[in-house]
């Protein structure tokens, strides 16, 4: 490859991947995802349009959802009522260019006009100058970051990729409820007209996110619109750089582990713990009922949420603390574990439940067995893997393997599935294990 491709592939770098990408991972300037439990941020892309958006429109009023509108400048000149009506229902306007252009593919010049002229339209429509903005497809260039001193930037968590007919309601709807975290700032759009997108799309997101609303407000979800993410957080996460850039990575490591291996949260309402169903491959593990569990046994494989123990960690001075407010959440799970084995088919018929830790002092006294990993290439590979995720997700990480190293190591916790409901479920039946 000649020196002109490498020229052109750096240029590109430097101009639009990496400030693209410290947006989206690191979250420089940018809004991405609310603290609070129990709410949502709905947001709107790519409208107004004439046949979706007043469809949407009457949906959110319906349920009396408030929502955020990122619409393009030149579509929003040619239906100025829906606008409007946007603003009159309360909800929030930003922008998203004029045209659905990607800031990569232009000067920084004529993004800032792009920008402008849809700021100057919406304007003129409402009387209020819009300071909200998104670029479409979530891609920027390095220049873009000037736009911070006028625009507050705000990116996503959660795209369920609603722009494609193909799957239908079903698709859409799975993807918002096994992919939805506390504070999640939810991307949809109300018009299938731009680059890539199926025209009929908007009518599938249109139904799943009516079940989805619906479902939301049975747990006592609550919807607000973007501007309250500055009343809530007021800026990004206070990490250096250096530390968010390792967090960002683990987490979206996590979330494609969580994808491959279809994991569901024991409870919705409290994500900490995370669960499938499994074959056993280990070795045996005798517990103290009589119960044993076998390779080949069906079992529940739990894995914590470690997006929110980042989070539980960055308000916790020790990793004492941090074990204890782990150990008091996992206590108020387990209940729902037991509801859960006899509520589920697909669970009735496991022998027991295990996880591999490295915080195994608290469980005992909650009926798990806690036993030795056997050495080996994968005890080793569980130490390692347990021991950065401590680092990158604790403050004190680094310090807390510096001291006291013998401790730090992975153990097994175990119980029996018919324990497990006798501690903790309401029904004096035992489940029937399959032998």
């Amino acid at each position: 490859m000649g020196p002109v491709f490498w020229f052109i592939l750096i240029a590109l770098c430097i101009y639009t991947v990496i400030p693209t990408l410290l947006v989206r991972l690191l979250g420089w300037g940018v809004y991405r995802r609310g603290e609070m439990r129990r709410t949502a941020y709905l947001t709107f892309d790519d409208g107004p349009d004439p046949e979706y958006t007043p469809k949407l429109l009457d949906l959110l009023r319906q349920y009396g959802v408030k929502a955020t509108f990122f619409v393009l400048g030149a579509k929003a000149q040619e239906h100025p009522e829906l606008i409007r009506r946007m603003r009159g229902e309360g909800h929030l306007i930003g922008i998203h260019n004029y045209s659905h252009w990607a800031n990569a593919l232009m000067s920084p010049g004529k993004v800032r006009r792009q920008v402008a002229a849809a700021a100057r339209v919406i304007e003129e429509i409402t009387g209020e100058r819009p300071v909200y903005y998104r670029p479409p497809w979530g891609i920027i260039n390095l220049f873009d970051f000037g736009l911070l001193r006028e625009f507050r930037m705000v990116l996503w968590s959660l795209i369920p990729g609603d722009w494609r007919s193909r799957g239908g309601k079903a698709r859409i709807q799975r993807r918002l409820e096994s992919r939805f975290r506390d504070g999640a700032v939810i991307v949809l759009h109300d018009s299938g007209q731009t680059l890539g997108a199926d025209e009929d799309a908007p009518q599938y997101m249109l139904q799943a996110l009516e079940e989805f609303i619906g479902g939301m407000r049975e747990r006592q979800y609550t919807f607000l619109r973007v501007d309250e993410l500055n009343r809530e957080k007021g800026k990004p996460s206070g990490l250096a750089w250096y530390r968010r850039l390792p967090v960002a990575l683990w987490l979206k490591w996590e979330a494609v582990y969580h994808a491959l291996f279809a994991l569901e949260p024991v409870d919705p309402d409290n994500q900490l713990l995370y669960y499938r169903v499994c074959t056993y491959h280990g070795r045996s593990i005798l517990l103290p009922d009589g119960e044993e569990i076998r390779k080949g046994d069906r079992v529940i494989e739990l894995h914590f949420n470690n997006e929110m123990i980042f989070h539980i960690a960055g308000g916790t001075r020790s990793m004492m603390q941090l074990a204890v407010q782990l150990i008091r959440a996992v206590q108020e799970l387990l209940p729902k574990m037991a509801e859960r084995l006899m509520s589920d088919a697909v669970t009735r018929d496991i022998k027991g439940i295990y996880g591999i830790t490295m915080i195994n002092r608290g469980p005992k006294q909650f009926g798990f067995t806690v036993t030795d990993l056997p050495k080996g290439l994968f005890y080793i590979v569980s130490k390692l893997y347990l021991r950065l995720l401590l680092l990158v997700i604790h403050p004190q990480g680094k310090q807390r393997l510096e001291v006291k190293k013998e401790l730090l190591t992975p153990k097994v916790l175990a119980i029996s599935a018919k324990e497990l409901q006798r501690r903790y479920s309401a029904s004096p039946e035992y489940i029937t294990v399959s032998e």
